[in-house]
C-alpha cells in the first residue's frame, strides 16, 4: 500500500456523534433469557427462534468480540506520538484512536447483549450493522496513518483488524437480508390466513323491517280508573255531661219496666 495521507478531519467528528459519542443514554441491555419486540425491547415473541438463526449468530457474534478484544490491544500499543507528522494532526489521530476503545468497551457490547436478547430482531439486527459501519470507517482513517507514519507492525496487526470488521460487517448485512425476507413472508402468510377466516365466518342476511305509512297510527288504550267507593261512617254516641247521670233508655209501649 502506498504510504499516503489521506485522513478525513471531518469523518472523526461524523464518527463520534454518530456512533461513539453517544449523545443520549444508551439504552441498558435487556436480560439474556428476556423475550423481544421489533424495536429491539422486550416484549413477547411470537414465535420461539430456530437453532440454526441462534447458531449463526452466537458465531458472529464470538468473532465480533475477538476482534474486538484485538483491536483494544493494538491501539494501545500504537505510539501516535512518535509519528513523524505535526503535532495537529497528531491529535486528531489519537482522538479517533480513544473513541475507537470508546466504542469498544461501551456501545459494542450494549448492542450485542440487546442482539442476544432478541437474536431475530431486525431494528436490533440493524444497530449493530451501523455500528459496524461506522467502526469501520474511522479504523480505516487510523490504518491509514499508521501506514504513512507509523512502524510497519502497527500498520500490519489494525489492518487485520479492519479487516475483521469488514467480514463481520459482511456477515450481518447478509442475516439482515435473510430476516427481512423471512418477516415479509410470513406477514404475507398471515395475511392469506386472516383472508381465508374472514371468508370462513357464516354471513346471516340483515332483518328487514316494513313500515306501512299508508296504515293508520293506532290511539293508545285509555286505561280506566275504577270508581271511588263511599266510605260509610258510624255516628258517634253522644255523652252526657260530667257530673249528670245519664237518661235511662224510653221503653216501648205497652212493656212492664224491668225490676230494678
Amino acid at each position: 500500500m502506498k504510504r499516503k495521507l489521506t485522513l478525513s478531519v471531518g469523518l472523526s467528528a461524523i464518527f463520534c456523534a454518530a456512533a461513539l459519542g453517544q449523545a443520549g443514554p444508551s439504552p441498558s441491555a435487556a436480560p439474556a433469557n428476556a423475550p423481544y419486540s421489533v424495536q429491539g425491547q422486550a416484549a413477547p415473541s411470537s414465535a420461539p427462534v430456530s437453532y440454526a438463526s441462534v447458531t449463526e449468530l452466537n458465531g458472529i457474534l464470538a468473532q465480533l468480540e475477538a476482534t474486538s478484544k484485538n483491536t483494544q490491544a493494538d491501539l494501545v500499543k500504537l505510539r501516535v506520538e512518535r509519528w513523524k507528522t505535526d503535532s495537529a494532526y497528531k491529535k486528531q489521530a489519537l482522538a479517533n484512536a480513544d473513541s475507537i476503545q470508546r466504542n469498544l468497551q461501551g456501545a459494542l457490547p450494549e448492542i450485542m447483549a440487546q442482539l442476544r436478547a432478541a437474536p431475530e430482531d431486525v431494528p436490533a439486527s440493524f444497530k449493530l450493522y451501523r455500528n459496524l459501519d461506522a467502526l469501520y470507517d474511522v479504523l480505516g482513517s487510523v490504518v491509514e496513518s499508521a501506514g504513512a507514519f507509523g512502524s510497519k507492525d502497527d500498520f500490519q496487526s489494525l489492518s487485520n483488524d479492519l479487516n475483521s470488521f469488514e467480514g463481520t460487517r459482511k456477515q450481518m448485512a447478509a442475516r439482515i437480508e435473510g430476516l427481512s425476507a423471512a418477516k415479509e413472508a410470513e406477514i404475507a402468510r398471515l395475511h392469506v390466513e386472516l383472508k381465508a377466516a374472514q371468508a370462513a365466518i357464516p354471513s346471516s342476511p340483515p332483518k328487514k323491517v316494513i313500515v306501512d305509512d299508508n296504515e293508520p297510527a293506532k290511539k293508545p288504550a285509555v286505561k280506566k280508573t275504577p270508581a271511588a267507593k263511599p266510605k260509610t261512617t258510624t255516628p258517634a254516641t253522644a255523652k252526657p255531661p260530667a257530673g249528670q247521670t245519664p237518661a235511662p233508655a224510653q221503653q216501648p209501649a205497652g212493656t212492664a219496666p224491668k225490676p230494678q
